[in-house]
């Protein structure tokens, strides 16, 4: 496991207090992320769309593990001692008999069905499920898993904090990483490397963008045409430890930038200022994005948020835009990502990665300087 037992211990505690209060007699969980919050149950197996994986929490007791043979011996190394496994995969039964006896006893069984959230099972046996437990009502858990996950423990930050230095050290050798000439699907692929090379385990998500006058978006996959004199190159990564993700970017000038490009990057590290100031437990999400936003004037990019929670996913609830009146409670994980137009050009985005305290924030990535890094 990623972590001693008494962390498994406490968010199970945390959230039968929550289910108590909801009256929820169990969760059933069928997703990577929420199997292994509450399992520690971590394997990159989830890559493959065959098997179904269940975990069902009761109000009371341990969680039950519903799981195909082939994960048994690795569950049985977490904390979790009730195992129940099948034969996977199954097209007549895929372990559709286990998951009904083990939630036949509960009245309300809550899962998640909200925002962010999927069913990791097909729907044909969801509603087998269903109508062999007619008696029983299913409710949605989405706030309470959540709002669970949202807020670390101590030993959760530290590791957001030590995949955050990993990936700054990384991000420091820029100028031996980068240069004009250099296809750009060669310097993601030497930034991967330096990330590994840095201590990172995974790599699983890397983006970017180039341009003399910023970039058009934010999401895409390298290609091979050339770094140019004068172009910003952005890199934006999400690199684990531990099952943890870093997610931040930083924007690069090759050579010498254009004075437009340069005041955008100051307006935004300005803005990111003002977001640090505001960050504080009581403030909203919508808070921030007001303070940010007041610095940008307004200007908006096709991003749609400036920034959001960080955790065991990339991206994780809340989001810190206009309408999310989520409440900052201190230990929330998350990122600061305001971005602008260019004018007369694309656009920019600076991240940074911070931790909610009973006071000023605490910065997990190293803050970027005010003007932008020329290599």
């Amino acid at each position: 496991m990623d972590f001693p037992r008494a962390e498994y211990e406490a968010r199970l505690n945390r959230a039968q207090a929550a289910m108590h209060d909801a009256g929820i007699d169990a969760l059933f969980l069928m997703s990577e992320p929420d199997v292994r919050y509450f399992t520690g149950f971590r394997t990159p197996f989830w890559q493959s769309p065959t098997r179904p994986w269940f975990v069902v929490v009761p109000v009371k007791g341990g969680p039950v593990a519903i799981i195909p043979e082939i994960g048994a011996a690795l569950m049985a190394q977490t904390w979790v001692d009730d195992i129940r496994t099948w034969a996977a995969p199954n097209m007549d039964d895929d372990g559709i008999s286990l998951l009904s006896d083990a939630l036949s006893g509960f009245s309300t069984i809550g899962m998640m069905m909200g925002h962010e959230t999927s069913l990791r099972m097909p729907l044909s046996d969801f509603e087998t499920l269903r109508g062999r437990l007619r008696s029983a009502q299913f409710v949605d858990a989405t706030r309470i898993v959540q709002h669970l996950r949202m807020v670390k423990s101590g030993a959760e930050i530290a590791v957001h904090a030590e995949i955050c230095t990993i990936a700054c050290n990384a991000f420091d050798r820029a100028a031996e990483l980068f240069h004009v000439g250099q296809p750009l699907d060669q310097a993601f692929r030497a930034f991967k490397i330096a990330l590994l090379e840095e201590g990172a385990e995974d790599v699983p998500y890397l983006v970017g963008g180039r341009g003399p006058m910023g970039y058009d978006d934010v999401i895409s996959p390298p290609d091979a045409t050339p770094l140019c004199e004068g172009d910003v190159l952005m890199l934006d990564t999400g690199a684990t430890l531990r099952g943890a993700f870093c997610d931040f970017d930083r924007n690069f000038a090759l050579g010498h930038a254009d004075d437009a490009v340069r005041r955008t990057h100051q307006t935004l590290w300005q803005a990111t200022e003002a977001g640090l100031a505001a960050a504080r437990p009581g403030a909203t999400c919508a808070d921030l994005f007001a303070a940010m936003n007041k610095v940008i004037g307004g200007q908006s990019s096709n991003v749609g948020r400036f920034g959001h929670g960080l955790g065991m996913q990339l991206t994780e609830q809340p989001s810190i835009i206009d309408w999310d009146h989520t409440v900052l409670q201190e230990g929330m994980v998350m990122t600061l990502e305001p971005s602008i137009p260019v004018s007369g050009g694309g656009m920019l985005v600076h991240e940074e990665n911070i931790v909610i305290r009973d006071g000023t924030p605490d910065l997990l990535t190293r803050r970027e300087n005010e003007e932008l890094r020329i290599l």
